[in-house]
């Protein structure tokens, strides 16, 4: 650079967008930054270390501060002597947390906007977003920065970023601060841990199949080093002299790929392009938005017990299903601002960069499934798990006989079996008389042997009833002993369902029990990996809940 260093801060450092911001601005030669977060240290992926950021903070070019937005003293440490502030921090939008949102984006901006103030730092520009004008019911096409703010926002992140920005512009012109605010719309690239990641695990657990809504509405995607771009045409604009700078400041911009796409061919292109499908069945939104709130009132009641941020809640529900497309013209007109990467190349870098996600890098399972080895692996297994689709169809015509001929006429269990065994006993007897050839069809004789048991499967017979009764004694001993809980659940429990089966009809049993063993095991198989996920996270999460009630009594009655 030559001369007297100049330095400036990026705020939220650790963030996806702000490290590509960072990498740019060295790259560009420009300051030596210094990155800003509310963590003790930043940590780098492996590419990054090896990379342009992993180097600048080896050589000190660019140096990492802690910082608490909320705490204007260290604002002020982590600002001084910096030229231009870059404010890029923000909680987690997923969040709905008014409380959390306003600290960070009000209260901490504020603190940013009195330092910068205080230390005389030049410029100021401030990532907000498009959200900031979208009211959660009426699509945006072409939309610019004439739109007002609505009466009430889709929840409390743009709410609060609003408010944000609005301080911003506000600040322009005082003790000589120049500022601007970008609104960068949906940011996709190398590095997101959000977007990518989160479609590629819906697609493994089997929910990338669907479209809310019709599937039309269209929406601006930003490859983040056009995003980091526009920071620094942002940057550049602020620090010409004249006219170039007063039109600029003061003022906030649409930023774009400047190729509009509908938002569910964006997905579907980002799931191709790593080898899974793409959405294809249509889900109206009025049918997903009653379980969308009714997920979010369960989170609000649950997650101070651990709960994890669901995806599924109306605000998030409200942006992937209406049109959200913006004019970039007052960016290009007064900062400068043009893509420098094309839609099709971000993608495919993106798409390129999640190698590891692919389809086919996920893990195969050596061994029989656990619904194969629940089944016996014979036989039975074959049928249930519908591995030869003929036996099984002939399975359930033969089931569906019984049933209509022998359960659904109302008959006793002891009737029916006894009917059944005298159809079996008919069908055997004429069988048995028949020719070997009838009209040119050879008939197949049952052997006898088929109705013996060899001496191998009576010993596996025997030691398996041996098995289970020694398994059921030892569990009496332990039972009897009065010290395993879990054990006394699971026998209750069991108790339980059998004396509720036994309630159940035999008719009732059969239509509830046959469609749910042709359905459960093959599903299982085909999804264990994911429906175990699930249980583990249910499991945990139901361990953490009891841990925290049994913490709130023990601590209550330390208190009385």
């Amino acid at each position: 650079m030559g001369g007297e260093e100049r330095w400036c801060v990026v705020t939220g450092g650790r963030g996806f967008a702000a490290r590509h911001l960072v990498e740019m601005l060295i790259r560009y030669d420009m300051f030596s930054v210094r990155v800003s977060d509310l963590g003790p240290s930043i940590k780098l992926d492996p590419a990054e270390e090896s990379g342009t950021l992993g180097e600048a903070l080896r050589s000190g070019r660019a140096r990492y501060v802690s910082a608490d937005l909320c705490d204007k003293s260290q604002v002020l440490k982590a600002f001084q002597g910096a030229e231009v502030v870059f404010h890029m921090a923000a909680p987690d939008s997923s969040i709905n947390n008014y409380e959390l949102h306003y600290s960070v984006n009000v209260k901490g901006t504020k603190n940013v906007i009195d330092a910068c103030i205080e230390l005389k730092v030049k410029r100021l520009i401030y990532t907000s977003s498009p959200t900031v004008v979208f009211d959660g019911i009426h699509g945006i096409f072409n939309g610019d920065e004439s739109l007002p703010y609505p009466t009430k926002h889709i929840d409390s992140y743009s709410a609060t970023k609003a408010e944000g920005e609005a301080l911003v512009i506000k600040s322009n012109g005082i003790n000589g601060l120049l500022t601007c605010c970008i609104r960068p719309s949906s940011i996709f690239g190398p590095g997101d841990k959000l977007l990518v990641p989160s479609l590629v695990s819906a697609a493994r657990a089997g929910k990338s199949k669907f479209i809310i809504g019709d599937g039309n509405n269209m929406y601006d995607f930003t490859y983040v080093e056009n995003v980091a771009h526009a920071h620094i045409c942002a940057e550049r604009a602020l620090a010409s002299e004249g006219t170039v700078a007063e039109k600029a400041a003061g003022e906030a911009y649409f930023i774009t790929n400047m190729e509009p796409i509908k938002f569910w061919e964006f997905v579907s292109l980002v799931l191709e392009g790593l080898g899974y499908e793409r959405p294809r069945i249509k889900i109206p939104v009025f049918v997903v938005m009653p379980i969308a709130r009714l997920v979010e009132r369960t989170y609000k009641l649950l997650a101070p017990y651990g709960m994890k941020v669901p995806q599924i809640i109306p605000s998030r529900i409200r942006l992937i299903s209406c049109s959200r497309t913006f004019d970039c013209s007052k960016a290009n007109d007064r900062l400068g601002y043009t893509p420098i990467v094309p839609f099709q190349d971000g993608l495919r870098r993106t798409t390129e960069s999640y190698s590891h996600l692919r389809a086919e890098c996920r893990p195969k399972k050596d061994g029989p499934s656990k619904s194969s080895i629940c089944l016996g692996r014979g036989l039975v297994a074959d049928i249930l798990l519908w591995r030869n689709k003929k036996q099984t169809l002939t399975t359930v015509f033969i089931l569906l006989a019984v049933y209509f001929n022998f359960i659904a006429p109302g008959y006793t269990i002891i009737t029916a079996v006894s009917k059944l065994l005298l159809v079996v006993s008919v069908f055997l007897f004429i069988h048995g008389i028949l020719p070997e050839k009838v009209l040119g069809y050879t008939i197949e004789k049952v052997p006898g042997s088929s109705f013996h048991f060899s001496e191998e499967m009576s010993r596996q017979v025997a030691l398996s009833a041996a098995s289970t009764w020694n398994s059921a004694v030892n569990s009496l001993k332990s039972l009897c002993k009065g010290n395993d809980w879990t054990l006394f659940l699971k026998v209750v429990l069991s108790l339980l369902i059998l004396s509720f089966l036994g309630a159940i009809s035999l008719q009732n049993l059969f239509i509830i029990g046959l469609p749910i063993a042709f359905v459960v095991f093959f599903v299982y198989e085909k999804k264990e990996e994911e429906i175990d996920h699930l249980v583990s996270k249910f499991l945990s999460f139901g361990c953490k809940l009891k841990s925290n009630v049994t913490g709130k009594c023990l601590k209550s009655e330390k208190i009385q």
